[in-house]
């Protein structure tokens, strides 16, 4: 019998949610929790029956029973800690984004090359249930040939920890940039972007960062798609929308316009709206229960949730994604250099709005 993958979780927040699909899947063994609060800390583990408990990355990293670490520290963590862990010889899952600069993401590419362990991005829009569907309809065909896409997101971070405030929209962009280069099977090449609107000046101070909006044009490497992203976080209103749109030659996918409506398919030129199906069966038996359900519920919320809708049932498929990458001896599906390619759009789409629209070749890494 293969050993079961000893995982530990770092950051109970939004990370608790993977608490109870990791323990009930059939090839992980959760061993451990890191939470620099220690109370919230003996709380969670309690309630799950978690003994390894750890208040700092540092000393976990360092555990010898422990295979793998599964990050959903805040965003300023995320590189430090993906090297470290990387460089002590774990896997490595980590939310998004990858990391906040260039040069970041390529400190956890080399960590993770010269290390030979794997590391994935936790990006949830390429597991939900809507990209799956799209999925399926690009591989029978019924979409034609893809002509155009379109990822957005808008989302407002009040009440959000205080390193969200002022941050520029385009360096949290992997929720709108993910499904439409993952539907190519291509890497970004080039970005070109613009800003929109103003925040206040109390926000733009925290990062420097003037815009509302930023809205980007993405080349493809190696093909005549282009792709549009938009990006907003502050100060502009709208309903929650992680969504992207797909246009193709025989049909095109359009997500719903509101949370509660329905999304579009343009067969031709007919609209007909589609009831986007569960993607459960893909999975383990023990883990289909949670694309639908999981930790956070109306009387136990996160604000992922509250604004969020669950990702889309995604959670399950990404834990067993990078469960079986590392049974199988297999790259992730988002590895390293996925990773720092759809993180490397939003950095530098943000950098191009900077400099009043200018175009920006993305480096391979």
């Amino acid at each position: 019998m293969t050993r079961k993958t000893r995982i530990a979780i770092a950051g109970l927040g939004f990370g608790a949610e993977f608490i109870p699909i990791y323990q009930a899947h059939p090839a992980v063994e959760l061993v451990a929790l890191c939470q620099r609060t220690e109370s919230k800390l003996e709380k969670v583990a309690d309630h799950f029956g978690i003994a390894g408990r750890y208040t700092s990355f540092e000393a976990m990293v360092e555990d010898p029973s422990i295979d793998a670490i599964h990050i959903n520290t805040p965003i300023p963590d995320h590189a430090s800690q993906s090297v470290l862990a990387l460089r002590a010889g774990k896997h490595v899952a980590c939310t998004v984004p990858m990391a906040s600069t260039l040069n970041d993401c390529v400190a956890i590419a080399q960590a993770a090359e010269d290390s030979g362990k794997n590391y994935m991005m936790m990006e949830t829009v390429v597991y939900s249930r809507e990209f799956l569907y799209v999925q399926h309809l690009r591989d029978e065909g019924l979409l034609g040939r893809i002509q155009f896409m379109r990822g957005s997101h808008f989302q407002n971070m009040a009440g959000w920890p205080s390193y969200w405030e002022g941050l520029p929209p385009m360096h949290y962009a992997t929720h709108a940039v993910s499904p439409v280069l993952a539907l190519l099977g291509k890497p970004a090449a080039s970005v070109t972007c613009v800003g929109s609107g103003r925040i206040s000046d109390e926000l733009m101070a925290r990062y420097g960062s003037p815009f509302a909006v930023e809205s980007a044009l993405v080349d493809v490497v190696d093909s005549d798609v282009k792709a549009e992203v938009s990006r907003a976080l502050f100060a502009t209103s709208h309903e929650y929308v992680e969504s992207f749109d797909v246009f193709g030659s025989k049909a095109s996918f359009r997500w719903a316009a509101t949370e509660a409506g329905a999304h579009v398919l343009h067969v031709d030129d007919v609209p007909q709206p589609v009831e986007v199906p569960d993607f459960a069966a893909m999975l383990p038996e023990e883990i289909r229960p949670f694309t639908t359900s999981g930790v956070y519920s109306e009387e136990n919320e996160h604000l992922s949730f509250i604004q969020g809708s669950g990702h889309g049932g995604s959670h399950p498929h990404l834990a067993h994604e990078f469960v079986s990458s590392i049974a199988e001896g297999r790259p992730a599906r988002i590895d390293h250099l996925v990773a720092a390619n759809w993180t490397s759009v939003g950095l530098l789409a943000h950098e191009s709005a900077s400099r009043g629209g200018e175009k920006i070749h993305i480096p391979a890494i």
